[in-house]
C-alpha cells in the first residue's frame, strides 16, 4: 500500500504545475501521510502544521538540483528540511538569498538556521566577523546525504590535478564566495597557496572557467551543470558553457550536508537537539531516502 502511495506522489510531483507544487510538502508520520501547504510570507515561504514551538527563520540559496526557488518542488533538500522541522513542531519560514548574504544572516543571528552547509572546520575563519571562526558563530547538526565535490576544467585541456593538491600550488582557481569545499583545499586556500578568483554564484563560476579567467573551478559537478541548464541564458549560451566543461578525476571527496544553527539565538541548543532527533527518525524509518527519491523528480 505504501509503495502505491509513493507512486501516486511521484506522479503528482511530475505533472503538477510549478506554482502549485512548489508550496506542497509531504511526509509520513506514524504511517500516515502528512501534507503541508506553504504560503508566500515576507520574502519567502511559510509552512506550519499544528505548531507547538516558536517559528524558525531559515536562509538558503539557489543550488539546484538539491534546492532552488525556481525548481517546481523547490528541490529535495527544501522538502526534506520543511518536513523534518514541521514534524518536530516548528513553523518554518524559508528565505532564498545569495549564499554570502545567507551566511551573514546566520552568523549575525538575523536568521536561526542556514542550510544546506558543508562541514565547517574548527579553524575556518568567518568572512563577516574578524577574529572569529565560523564554528564560534554556528553549530552544525548531524549529517544528511550530499554529493561529490571536485574540480572542473575546460574540455580537452590537460589535467592539472591527479589527486595531490600540492600539485596545484600557484594555480588560478575559481570558487564561490563563502562556500566551504573540503578541509584540505580550504586550508590551503586560506594560506594563500592558490590564486583565488571569487564568483558570486555557481553560474558565474562556470563562466569564469569557460571564459578562461581561471584554470580550474571547484564545486559539485552536478550542481554546476544543473545551474547552467536551468538558468535564464539563451539555448546557445547554455550549450557553449556545458560543452566547455569537463570533470577532473578523481573527485576530491563526497561531502555530506548539514544544518548550521546561529549560536546568537538563545534556544539554538534545543533546536539542534530537535533537528538531530528528526534526522535520526527520518533516516531510521526510510523517510530520508523516500524524500530524496520523490523530491528529486523533475516537474514538467
Amino acid at each position: 500500500m505504501k509503495m502505491l502511495v509513493y507512486l501516486i506522489l511521484g506522479y503528482m510531483a511530475l505533472f503538477a504545475s510549478p506554482s502549485h507544487a512548489s508550496l506542497q510538502v509531504g511526509f509520513f508520520k506514524a504511517g500516515q501521510y502528512q501534507m503541508i501547504m506553504g504560503e508566500p510570507h515576507k520574502n519567502g515561504y511559510l509552512f506550519s502544521k499544528n505548531p507547538s514551538k516558536e517559528q524558525l527563520h531559515l536562509v538558503t540559496l539557489d543550488w539546484p538540483p538539491y534546492i532552488g526557488d525556481q525548481l517546481c518542488n523547490k528541490g529535495w533538500v527544501f522538502q526534506f528540511t520543511v518536513s523534518l522541522l514541521v514534524n518536530q513542531g516548528y513553523p518554518v519560514y524559508i528565505e532564498f538569498l545569495p549564499w554570502a548574504r545567507a551566511v551573514k544572516a546566520a552568523e549575525s543571528g538575523k536568521a536561526d538556521l542556514l542550510f544546506p552547509e558543508y562541514f565547517i572546520e574548527d579553524a575556518s575563519p568567518s568572512d563577516n566577523f574578524g577574529g572569529k571562526t565560523r564554528r564560534e558563530l554556528l553549530a552544525l547538526s548531524n549529517a544528511f546525504p550530499g554529493g561529490e565535490i571536485g574540480f572542473l576544467k575546460r574540455r580537452g585541456e590537460a589535467d592539472k590535478f591527479e589527486g595531490n593538491l600540492n600539485d596545484l600550488k600557484g594555480t588560478t582557481i575559481g570558487v564561490v564566495r563563502g562556500y566551504q569545499n573540503t578541509p584540505e583545499f580550504d586550508a590551503m586556500m586560506d594560506n594563500g597557496e592558490f590564486i583565488i578568483v571569487e564568483a558570486v554564484d555557481d553560474l558565474q563560476l562556470v563562466k569564469l572557467l569557460v571564459g578562461k579567467r581561471v584554470d580550474l573551478i571547484i564545486g559539485d559537478p552536478k550542481v554546476l551543470r544543473f545551474t547552467v541548464s536551468y538558468s535564464e541564458l539563451s539555448k546557445s549560451e547554455k550549450v557553449t558553457l556545458l560543452r566547455g566543461l569537463e570533470d577532473v578525476k578523481p573527485a576530491l571527496r563526497y561531502n555530506n550536508l548539514f544544518f548550521a544553527l546561529s549560536k546568537k539565538k538563545p534556544k539554538w541548543r534545543a533546536v539542534l537537539n530537535d533537528i538531530n532527533k528528526g534526522l535520526y527518525l527520518f533516516n531510521n524509518s526510510g523517510e530520508t531516502e523516500r524524500i530524496i527519491e520523490i523530491g528529486s523528480t523533475e516537474c514538467y
